[in-house]
């Protein structure tokens, strides 16, 4: 055999060896459940639904500083893993039937946490994050032309300042505790005040927020 023809083959043997041509590594492959960093995990699983930063778009803002105040990381962890029954909120952990290991629920919880500002509500009488008892539909029909008919309209169907909160498809698809979470820390991205701010100097009291989320329960349709 001539040399010439040996060197050509062996100068490509050499640079192909046994994996391919010679190049820059491939970039290791990090396994879905082995993902902790927060920012990767809250854009994959939550910003969809929370806004980007937790600033709030279909859901409500997880970020909001009244919102962190009256949930705890408890509240945040067990909402996360178990979603929410009966609404859009699914449950993220596997065994839950979701996709995060208990370590990426913890990553996604102290990362919510972090975005909290203690002193923002020092002053505050914070409401409960859960009704220590149930409302009154009837005194709720009240308080909500007081503090709520202002934006939503009398019946709560729609105003200038409001969308509708009576409607049944959007009843059907959120919870008392939810429902009870918006009328105490409104939704500032799009404008809607805390439950101080609806009449000015004048918040609302605990007995009015559980009253107003029974008379918005009681507007859903049965079987929803």
């Amino acid at each position: 055999m001539k040399l010439w023809t040996v060197f050509p083959l062996a100068a490509v043997l050499g640079l192909t060896g046994c994996n391919g041509p010679l190049g820059p590594a491939d970039p290791e492959v990090v396994r879905p459940e082995a993902v902790l960093d927060f920012g990767t995990l809250y854009k994959d699983n939550c910003s969809g639904c929370h806004g980007a930063d937790g600033r709030g778009g279909a859901a409500n803002a997880l970020s909001d500083p009244v919102y962190l105040a009256i949930a705890d990381d408890s509240v945040i962890r067990n909402v996360t893993s178990r979603g929410v029954r009966g609404t859009q909120m699914p449950p993220f952990a596997q065994n839950m039937g979701g996709m995060l290991t208990d370590k990426q629920v913890d990553a996604l919880v102290r990362g919510i946490r972090g975005w909290a500002r203690p002193d923002a509500q020092r002053d505050a009488s914070l409401p409960a994050y859960s009704a220590p008892e149930p409302g009154d539909p009837k005194r709720g029909a009240e308080a909500y032309i007081t503090f709520c008919s202002s934006c939503h309209g009398p019946d709560g169907r729609g105003g200038k300042k409001g969308s509708s909160i009576t409607n049944g498809s959007y009843l059907a698809l959120v919870s008392d505790q939810y429902l009870r979470t918006i009328v105490i820390a409104g939704r500032p991205e799009l404008g809607a005040p805390d439950w101080r701010g609806n009449v000015q100097g004048r918040p609302m009291s605990a007995q009015e927020i559980a009253d107003v989320v029974a008379w918005l329960a009681s507007n859903r349709r049965p079987g929803s």
